[in-house]
């Protein structure tokens, strides 16, 4: 399935904009050889050979809305000068998410651990190996990211869910999904802190089961829903979940923090 989509986007840009994508890399779940059909999208870094048009944006924007789903074909489309700056500022640009192209608003893609992961780990499907790309991670500017996003977004994320819960019966059947990016989430970054390099979700479980002991029992059922078994989770489950995204970012801010 994957890389039928990947032929599909392929040949479909070809067709429309001969010679605009001229490099295209997986990254995400693919690269990271924990691509699970079904659960997981198809994530991409695409260089093209110039700045985009208006006209290069409407044939962009209907051939991914032509797209299969699920699984969602995302990525972030770089011209030549950002493919050379490798810019982790969120700025705007070109960007595919939920399989949707997106054009005039901040991209969050752009961060040191899409760079981290196409440095380390990228796959190419078009365009030279990746070593000749000169990506660059700035070690400084990745500490900071993983630390402010534990805590700007992870922490703020879980601080109303308690509130939210209270009255609840602690059986009451939750969102797998919701469970499980609270457990797996935060405990990537935190590895990627302690060991410079970029997990999946799947051994995110075993990070946070090596950091926390009383979540592995939580991590290992997370990691079990993700791959398709048949878990079901609760408002207890929940609120274990939002205790390990404190847990996690209160380690990481205590050991990597300033």
């Amino acid at each position: 399935m994957l890389e039928e989509l990947i032929r599909r986007y392929l040949h479909a840009v070809d067709e429309a904009l001969p010679g605009y994508v001229r490099a295209l890399y997986l990254v995400g779940s693919a690269a990271l050889g924990a691509w699970q059909p079904g659960a997981s999208d198809i994530d991409t870094v695409i260089l093209t050979s110039r700045a985009a048009t208006g006209d290069d944006l409407a044939q962009l924007a209907r051939i991914h809305a032509g797209m299969p789903r699920p699984p969602h074909f995302d990525g972030v489309y770089l011209e030549p000068a950002l493919a050379r700056s490798w810019p982790a500022d969120r700025r705007a640009v070109p960007f595919v998410v939920n399989g949707e192209l997106r054009t005039d608003e901040p991209c969050g893609e752009l961060t040191p651990v899409l760079w981290l992961t196409l440095r380390r780990h990228g796959i190419p499907v078009r365009g030279p190996a990746v070593a000749e790309l000169g990506v660059r991670v700035d070690p400084e500017q990745l500490r900071r990211y993983n630390l402010d996003n534990l805590r700007d977004y992870w922490q703020s994320t879980v601080a109303t869910v308690p509130a939210e819960l209270a009255g609840v019966d602690p059986a009451t059947v939750m969102d797998g999904g919701i469970v499980s990016w609270f457990v797996l989430g935060p405990a990537r970054l935190h590895y990627t802190l302690a060991h410079g390099d970029v997990i999946s979700k799947a051994a995110a479980g075993d990070h946070l089961a090596a950091l926390f002991p009383e979540y592995a029992r939580l991590a290992r059922r997370a990691v079990g829903w993700r791959a398709g078994e048949a878990e079901q989770f609760t408002a207890a489950d929940l609120v274990a979940a939002v205790d390990s995204v404190n847990a996690v970012a209160e380690d990481a801010w205590r050991r990597f923090g300033d």
